[in-house]
């Protein structure tokens, strides 16, 4: 986690687009505002199939891009760097595996986190004549805008995950977002605060677009509320660190009744630094990663797992499926759902025979070779 948020950091702080610098808004009252509407939208698709619905938007005619299969699909990937990709990567292998009748081969690029290489990629596959259509999660913004607007010239494009500067690819997948995150999370919390609580937040590194918006849309809700924000430190993503900082933090302050995390990957480790100090829980917002559900259920604890699901793998490769066939999508974005994990819920997530780092949202549990492809115990 930490390296990937650390290679999207640089490019947001240096974002521009059409060679003018352009300083990004993430207080922006009218996203805080639609990402509100987009959490109640009851989602329109198949049932009990997060990744193929849909939060609004509207369809795209495709027709001009059919032609006959099986298709040969090329995906430029930012990196398989940390857990969370490591879980998608391993949903969309399967996701093409079930769609083997319709894709005759799926050409994967490992930009391993690096800018320039991505975007050489991008030029190598375009260059090579050989790809129906391109699938690319971007590794930073600003820097991949240009080489999917080339790519967009000579082939459809599929974008998901992180987004360009740029409508030209065919559809944008994506789920709410960072001011959905903070929302929900900031609910939560407000929500099962005592009155003159103390709120403790965990950031993992300053600048990176999602986690800004995540921590914006949360802060703003906390203001609202009148919670006391005793302090906003950054963890590096560091399980040490975190552990640390929650000490010392209970030291100072004597007790800290919620902790809210722009996302859970230390989670346990900010639980831990509370139980070296005798301390009751506190209210904590974590991920779904196995570690911190197991730890949620074992301890009963009061807490709340919002997601960036990962799930969201399989649904480029169907979407390019569907656009090879000249099947309307969902576009220019593509919204999906993005669930939580809550007290109610949290049995059905919980699963000790998966990994500790292993993401419960993966919508995976119906794909081939589950539970051991993705490092699980049958």
């Amino acid at each position: 986690m930490r390296r990937r948020l650390l290679g999207i950091a640089a490019a947001v702080l240096t974002l521009a687009f059409a060679g003018e610098a352009s300083a990004q808004n993430f207080d922006d009252p009218k996203e805080f505002e639609a990402s509100k509407q987009l959490l109640e939208m009851k989602p329109e698709g198949p049932a009990g199939k997060p990744w193929e619905q849909h939060l609004g938007g509207k369809e795209v005619d495709t027709s001009r891009y059919k032609k006959p299969g099986p298709y040969h699909i090329c995906f430029s990937n930012a990196g398989v760097n940390n857990p969370w990709r490591v879980v998608g990567w391993t949903d969309m292998q399967a996701q093409v595996e079930m769609m083997k009748g319709d894709i005759a081969s799926f050409t994967h690029a490992d930009a391993e986190g690096k800018d320039d290489k991505q975007i050489s990629d991008i030029n190598a596959f375009v260059s090579s004549g050989k790809c129906d259509l391109l699938i690319v999660s971007p590794n930073t913004t600003a820097a991949l805008t240009p080489a999917v607007e080339a790519a967009c010239k000579a082939l459809p494009v599929v974008v998901f995950d992180r987004g360009v500067l740029t409508e030209c690819p065919v559809t944008f997948v994506n789920p709410i977002g960072g001011y959905g995150w903070g929302i929900q999370t900031a609910d939560f919390i407000a929500g099962k605060l005592p009155k003159g609580g103390k709120v403790l937040a965990l950031r993992i590194l300053p600048g990176v677009d999602v986690l800004e918006a995540r921590w914006s849309a949360a802060n703003r809700i906390f203001k609202e509320k009148g919670i006391d924000v005793v302090g906003v430190e950054f963890t590096d993503g560091d399980n040490a660190k975190t552990k640390a900082i929650v000490e010392d933090y209970i030291n100072r302050f004597g007790k800290i009744d919620a902790i809210w995390m722009d996302a859970g990957a230390t989670a346990v480790a900010a639980i831990e630094a509370f139980e070296d100090a005798g301390q009751p829980y506190p209210i904590i917002t974590g991920e779904d990663q196995e570690d911190f559900l197991v730890k949620w259920k074992k301890e009963g604890l009061t807490a709340f797992g919002p997601t960036y699901p990962t799930y969201q793998w399989r649904s480029p490769v169907i979407a390019a499926v569907k656009i090879l066939k000249g099947e309307p999508v969902i576009g220019p974005t593509w919204k999906l759902p993005q669930p939580v994990i809550t007290e109610e819920t949290l049995d059905k997530y919980v699963n000790e025979k998966m990994p500790p780092l292993h993401y419960a949202m993966c919508g995976c549990e119906d794909m081939p070779g589950y539970p051991e492809r993705w490092g699980g115990k049958p």
